[in-house]
């Protein structure tokens, strides 16, 4: 072992044991026992997140999507075929539009209240790769900015009662051919003199920022933003359960300035740039349960708004749960940030497991001083960490912009009990503001083995370590499956 840290809470004398090599790189923050913390309370806001939920409900008849002429051989369109069902779904008062097996080639598919997209196991929908079938513009965010830009391949604005279900795959269909290379990156497939999202990236910031309207920041042909893939966007009672999603132009699931949402059960893999596997951005009480999520990107990115257009909007995420998921290839496995400018509160994760040479980081904070945000209240429980390539929690308030602009982030109340990983470079890396220090930060029966360098910790105020082991080196034998 080369530190071992420990509080002990059984009496008035309270002490901390830190070996010398973590003393080092402790200049600048304060790190003490504090009062006896609990660890429970919290956890009982999950009861009542799902208390309040309810999964959507949906009469029981289907509308085929081969009764209104799909041809699902992976040649002919069948894009007006899945469009019609759903309307009629709906029009109905509600269902399920079922999907059999087969290749269906598709454009943008926009669900409607009530209505339920099912695809059945061998079902695959293809979608089309060219830009102009995801136009007209639709109103989305697009990295955290309200905008009009191609719509995402899977969409809803302002419903109810909405779902994907079934064992069929979604297939974006990116590669280094389309979509991918407008990142302006060579490992994507792009190549100097090729056009990318660098100038309409900078251009829609701009216009968020002079406080254009967001009907009139319009983007589409030209600018190459690229569509994420399952967006509700003011939706209510959503749904996403059992599909497998496959190369992806952006990001993967994610519902905007929702309420009420579930995911579970879902496969995601794509390794493309940006290809966050599940990221709600300013949602209440969501679900995200029982997924495997391989991807280019954070596996998990909680968001609330970017800059000035996040507190223009001005919604936090908040109450949000995430359990029982497999991480895997990925920057982050659950992450909050950096478009985090409209606040998050109360974030539950459980027994999950995170294993990956490829995955840089288990738990991260990720924010600055243009973003800023409150973040208050980040529950880790009961999860098992293989290999990370870098840290098991990071706080990094010196992402991109940094310090000095302004709107200094707040980062509070984070508990973890009973993590345990068996690899890293570093156990925490933690940097906050010498003006705005990260706060409250409390481990709890927490070991971290195969750790190769020490701590990095700044401006951090009341770091509560309570039976918490660091160690080069793990006993293999104690891992399971994780070996």
């Amino acid at each position: 072992m080369h530190s071992v840290i420990a509080s002990h809470r059984g009496g008035p004398c309270r002490r901390i044991l830190v070996s010398s090599i973590l003393l080092g790189l402790l200049a600048g923050s304060l790190l003490r026992a504090g009062e006896p913390s609990n660890y429970e309370g919290p956890w009982a806001i999950v009861t009542q997140i799902e208390q309040r939920m309810a999964e959507p409900q949906f009469p029981d008849r289907d509308f085929p999507v081969a009764d209104f002429g799909a041809a699902g051989d992976g040649e002919r369109d069948d894009s007006q075929a899945i469009k019609a069902a759903i309307e009629a779904c709906h029009e109905a008062g509600g269902g399920r539009v079922y999907v059999g097996p087969g290749n269906y080639i598709t454009g943008p598919v926009h669900l409607k209240s009530n209505v339920n997209l099912h695809l059945a196991e061998g079902a695959t929908l293809l979608f089309k790769t060219d830009p102009d079938a995801y136009l007209p513009q639709v109103y989305t965010r697009w990295e955290g900015v309200e905008c009009m830009n191609y719509s995402p391949l899977v969409y809803a604005m302002g419903q109810e009662n909405i779902a994907i279900t079934g064992k069929g795959t979604l297939d974006g269909r990116a590669d280094d051919t389309n979509w991918w290379p407008w990142k302006g990156k060579t490992e994507f497939g792009w190549e100097k003199g090729d056009p990318e999202q660098t100038p309409a990236r900078d251009r829609l910031i701009a216009m968020a920022d002079e406080g254009i309207p967001v009907e009139e920041r319009i983007f589409g042909n030209g600018d190459y933003l690229r569509p994420n893939f399952i967006q509700p966007y003011r939706c209510r009672n959503v749904l996403i359960e059992g599909v497998t999603i496959l190369r992806s132009p952006m990001w993967e699931v994610h519902p905007v300035l929702c309420r009420n949402v579930t995911v579970r059960g879902i496969t995601v893999v794509s390794h493309g740039p940006n290809n966050d596997g599940c990221n709600p951005e300013s949602c209440q009480d969501v679900l995200i349960e029982d997924c495997v999520f391989d991807t280019g990107d954070d596996c998990i990115a909680i968001k609330s708004g970017r800059n000035t257009d996040g507190r223009r909007v001005a919604v936090a995420a908040e109450n949000i749960i995430v359990r029982n998921c497999q991480m895997r290839d990925g920057h982050g496995g659950v992450v909050i940030g950096s478009e985090i400018s409209g606040g998050c509160r109360n974030v539950f994760v459980e027994n999950c497991v995170m294993d990956s040479p490829n995955l840089d980081r288990a738990i991260r904070i990720k924010t600055n001083s243009v973003r800023g945000g409150l973040i208050d209240g980040v529950y880790v429980r009961n999860v098992m960490i293989g290999q990370v390539a870098e840290t098991v929690f990071k706080v990094n308030f010196l992402y991109e912009e940094g310090a000095g602009h302004g709107f200094n982030p707040v980062v509070q109340n984070v508990y973890f009990e009973n993590v345990r990983s068996r690899e890293s470079r570093f156990p925490f890396y933690i940097i906050g503001y010498e003006d705005s220090p990260v706060r409250n930060l409390h481990f709890k029966d927490c070991r971290f083995e195969g750790v190769k360098e020490p701590s990095v910790i700044r401006h951090v105020e009341n770091m509560v370590l309570d039976n918490v082991i660091i160690g080069k080196e793990a006993p293999m034998d104690e891992w399971g499956g994780m070996q």
